[in-house]
């Protein structure tokens, strides 16, 4: 590693305690123009830029992050990020954690004072860890008109390209099946006037095999194009634990030909939610997958989920190779994709079903350790309450 170098201020405060009165003026000049400048290059950014400690405690504040939380010039400093963004401390999770091992953070929450807008957030660790504690630098992007348009984009222009692509390989793809169903069960009738034989079951039990994997491939194509084609919810009263455990049997095999582990921490009296069933298994089956190839084999997925008294958490946590930081906060855009063969619409999926839920998915990933991903709902109650208000 190289040496560190040092500037000539370095130097200068390296023999403090020898500078005479005049010299020691000149050096707070000094100091006062630099902090200046740099006051003034944060001020000119468009997004917001914190500091904050492990506690949520603000020790600086932009021009732009007072525009973005509402409060004016001066008024953020030592105020506590938690308390000005509730529910932001319950979705970071483990991120805060004295021993985390996941420091890169991205988030989108909701603002609605002085006026409702949609922020994104991204966090990371930065300088030495002093005796208070970590520290973060936190970056407010306002994403209201982006994700607007976004959203608009994608669901009028590229939804409909993708649409008239996905209707086509459906229909070529639906014929080939077809022709093997019927093969199937001319085969099956012609079994069954065979004698009985140890041969003959056995050929019975492949044919069976063999359509049960014909009507997963169905169902794939059908889960396509319900995934794509925007749908509202169908919100009925659902026990997110029930609906996990669906998907993990149907992805059972799979699983167990990767050779991954799955523990899976959740449970049956879990607050219940307003869902649409058919849609989390999307969610769920999406987040899952992406786990199962980004990790080898022997790898471990940790599910586990927790409440308080507005949300209901599932998180992921996967032991893969994780995601970089450059494109951490890219894997919600169409079409983005960093694996290969990827289409790059999965998480796009993912989050629009989430929002259509009033919730959130939030991704914490650092490279050669892994990803976690947690999904937030709000509880039954509480949706009702942000109904009538």
């Amino acid at each position: 590693m190289p040496p560190k170098k040092h500037s000539s201020l370095d130097r200068v405060l390296g023999r403090l305690d020898s500078l005479d009165a005049v010299n020691l003026t000149n050096l707070v000049q000094r100091l006062a123009r630099e902090r200046g400048l740099f006051e003034d290059i944060f001020n000119t950014l468009q997004e917001g830029v914190l500091v904050i400690t492990l506690d949520g405690e603000i020790e600086y504040a932009n021009l732009a992050a007072h525009r973005l939380i509402g409060l004016g010039d001066d008024e953020l400093v030592g105020q506590t990020l938690w308390r000005l963004v509730p529910g932001l401390r319950s979705s970071l999770g483990i991120a805060l954690d004295e021993d985390a091992a996941m420091p890169v953070v991205t988030r989108e929450f909701e603002l609605t004072y002085p006026e409702p807008r949609t922020v994104q957030l991204y966090m990371v660790p930065f300088g030495e860890q002093h005796a208070g504690g970590r520290r973060f630098a936190v970056i407010l992007s306002d994403i209201t008109r982006t994700k607007q348009s976004t959203e608009e984009r994608i669901e009028n222009e590229r939804t409909s390209s993708i649409l008239l692509l996905a209707a086509g390989v459906a229909h070529e793809l639906g014929n080939p099946l077809n022709s093997l169903t019927i093969h199937l069960q001319l085969i099956n009738r012609k079994l069954k006037k065979l004698k009985a034989s140890k041969e003959i079951d056995a050929v019975a039990e492949s044919i069976r095999i063999c359509e049960g994997e014909v009507k997963r491939l169905d169902g794939i194509i059908t889960n396509f194009l319900e995934a794509i084609r925007p749908q509202p919810p169908d919100l009925r009263e659902t026990n997110l634990s029930e609906v996990l455990a669906e998907v993990l049997s149907f992805q059972q095999r799979e699983l167990a030909d990767r050779d991954i582990r799955v523990e899976a921490e959740t449970r049956d009296d879990l607050p219940i939610v307003m869902a649409d069933r058919n849609q989390l298994k999307q969610i769920f089956f999406n987040i899952v997958k992406n786990a199962v190839e980004a990790m080898q084999p022997g790898g471990r997925l940790r599910i586990k989920a927790r409440t308080d008294d507005d949300m209901v958490y599932l998180a992921f946590a996967d032991s893969g190779a994780g995601i970089k930081q450059e494109d951490l906060t890219r894997l919600f855009q169409p079409y983005h994709t960093t694996k290969t063969g990827g289409h790059g619409l999965g998480l796009m999926v993912v989050q629009r079903i989430m929002r259509e839920h009033g919730g959130q998915i939030g991704i914490e990933s650092k490279e050669g350790l892994g990803t976690v991903v947690t999904l937030q709902f709000p509880r039954k109650d509480r949706r009702v309450r942000m109904l009538r208000s």
